[in-house]
């Protein structure tokens, strides 16, 4: 009765923990595709702008 215990609270448990890592893992990927973006948007404006001859935005 005691394995029993244990193994139904691993599985209770279980499903909860891999749907967060999944949630986790999602949203870091957003996040890292949107600091990329920004970044490559940045350099591609910086390079317009040097050849527009204006300033660089600080």
């Amino acid at each position: 009765m005691l394995e029993d215990f244990w193994a139904n609270a691993i599985y209770s448990v279980v499903p909860t923990i891999l749907v967060g890592l999944l949630f986790w893992l999602v949203m870091r990927a957003i996040v890292r595709a949107d600091r990329t973006e920004r970044k490559v948007y940045a350099e591609i404006e910086a390079e317009e702008r040097k050849r527009a001859g204006l300033p660089p935005v600080e």
